[in-house]
């Protein structure tokens, strides 16, 4: 059983910086690629990023293109998230998961069904 943790979210006022991290339970976490997802209330959970299983490429929704950064530390069993410039529509909850296939790259990881581990997510919110 594979478990992931995140941790790092919080308030903050519009115009901050927030960097989550999810921390993966399984030894064979270098494997596969990790994705970041976010659930306002209200609304279907959205892709956010991914990462590839080597951390060789990335992929982003362009609502957060040029203003987040995912990456990765395999030796720490760690994913990051590095928001910048937050604005108060980015208020949501923020998952990590899992890529449902080993060795796979970011940019085929943007559906929810291509993950299968998730973590229990973080709050993220974004004061005007």
């Amino acid at each position: 059983q594979v478990q992931l943790e995140e941790s790092g979210g919080g308030l903050v006022q519009a115009g901050g910086s927030l960097r989550l991290s999810c921390a993966a339970s399984a030894p064979t976490f270098s494997y596969y690629a990790m994705g970041w997802f976010r659930q306002a209330p209200g609304k279907e959970r959205q892709f956010v990023a991914a990462i590839s299983w080597n951390g060789g490429d990335t992929n982003y929704a362009d609502s957060v293109k040029g203003r987040f950064t995912t990456s990765r530390d395999n030796a720490k069993n760690t994913v990051y998230l590095q928001m910048n410039s937050l604005q108060p529509e980015d208020t949501a909850v923020y998952y990590c998961a899992r890529r449902n296939r080993a060795y796979s790259d970011s940019y085929s990881a943007t559906s929810l069904r291509e993950y299968d581990y998730w973590g229990q997510g973080t709050q993220v919110t974004v004061s005007s």
